[in-house]
């Protein structure tokens, strides 16, 4: 069985996995109390901080631990919008946010908050001047993802940064970094981000442990109250095993990033080329865009049924993005794209990682042909 579905969620390193385990045995003291079994706990979960920090390269003041992803989009944006209210209540986000960003501002407009939908091109990708165009005196946030979690389309995020902090140095800026980081470079420092979020078992680390990078001086109203844990941002014990695992994946996603993305863009450039020669398939995603996901359309065939057949071949792919694959409905990012209902319907993500070969694309490449002439037929048959 071959698994391309990494964009989904990735197997933890063995690394992370006896890390977890270690933790788990020997540091069960609570960071928080004062005894020496909780000192050493703080002092563990101190480091963990730290090593984060160190990979993201900003002060470790400026980590805040939390569940995962979707916790810290909204910690972001429900955060940021209750802290700032007296600034104004207007929002600036993209057509194409995973629906952690999405639905979250969804909500907030039933809360009165006024948000901005930047549309993006047929690439998937927003124009810089489209997304600073849409800020105005209210504006509190402006939040856009670095990679996107279906197409892999690439936002341009340090332009956004860099004119937004000239322009309206009063606006917080917020990036989803779940599907870039560890595949594609980017300064937080340099781009101006107040605010990013990660996921650790999206670059093989736990699930369920995230983080949120909250720039110094930034305040945001806390979702979780109670014992004022991290720095009074999110109240409860800290999961510390799974903080640790997710420190030494950070360190080794940052680490292994240059040779990782070289590696990936030589996989992505034969499985491109490939789905180009086969009949009837639209492609969704760029070359110019994250090496590690590969998205087409099947106008006319059922994206879940060749799912299922490409799964019968041995290989383990995806539609639209995992938070959204259970819903029958078109893609909204392939909509927004300008894409017509049928290919919105149709979408399959390919997703690639580190124990992929040539030879695994090759032999994926000819399950999809195979798949594409049952169905082919099956389709002739019923007609």
């Amino acid at each position: 069985m071959k698994y391309f579905d990494l964009a989904a969620t990735t197997p933890p390193h063995e690394e992370v996995i006896r890390t977890v385990a270690e933790v788990m045995a020997q540091h069960y003291g609570n960071p928080s109390s004062l005894h020496r079994l909780g000192e050493d706990s703080g002092k563990l979960l101190s480091k963990a901080r730290e090593v984060c920090a160190q990979a993201l390269q900003v002060d470790s003041g400026e980590i805040m631990f939390t569940s995962g992803a979707t916790e810290s989009n909204n910690m972001a944006i429900r955060g940021a919008m209750t802290a700032y209210r007296q600034r104004g209540n207007h929002i600036v986000t993209t057509m194409v946010e995973h629906p952690s960003v999405y639905e979250t501002c969804r909500y907030l407009e039933q809360q009165g908050c006024k948000v901005t939908y930047v549309p993006v091109q047929a690439g998937g990708s927003v124009c810089a001047e489209d997304v600073l165009a849409a800020v105005r005196e209210d504006t509190v946030l402006v939040s856009v993802m670095h990679v996107n979690n279906e197409t892999g389309a690439v936002q341009p995020i340090e332009d956004i940064g860099r004119v937004l902090k000239n322009r309206h140095p009063r606006v917080l800026f917020h990036v989803d970094g779940v599907q870039g980081f560890g595949k594609l470079p980017l300064s937080i420092k340099d781009s101006r981000i107040d605010l990013y979020s990660l996921s650790a078992h999206k670059f093989r680390g736990p699930k369920g442990i995230g983080l949120l990078y909250v720039r110094e001086g930034v305040i945001l109203a806390p979702l979780i109250t109670g014992g004022g844990q991290e720095g009074g941002f999110r109240s409860g014990t800290e999961n510390l095993p799974y903080i640790v695992g997710m420190a030494k994946a950070v360190r080794m996603a940052a680490e292994r990033q240059p040779a990782l993305a070289e590696h990936l863009s030589r996989l992505a450039h034969e499985l491109y080329e490939g789905l180009q020669s086969l009949p009837g398939l639209q492609i969704n995603s760029s070359l110019a865009g994250a090496p590690h996901i590969i998205h087409f359309s099947s106008p006319g065939m059922k994206a879940e049924t060749m799912l299922h057949m490409l799964e019968e071949e041995g290989f383990f792919v995806s539609t639209q993005s995992a938070c959204s694959s259970k819903r029958s409905e078109p893609s909204r990012v392939l909509l927004a794209m300008g894409r017509d209902r049928d290919s919105a319907l149709s979408g399959i993500r390919i997703s690639l990682g580190e124990e992929h070969t040539e030879e695994d694309v090759r032999q994926l490449l000819g399950a999809i042909k195979r798949t594409i002439g049952r169905l082919q037929r099956l389709k002739g048959g019923n007609s």
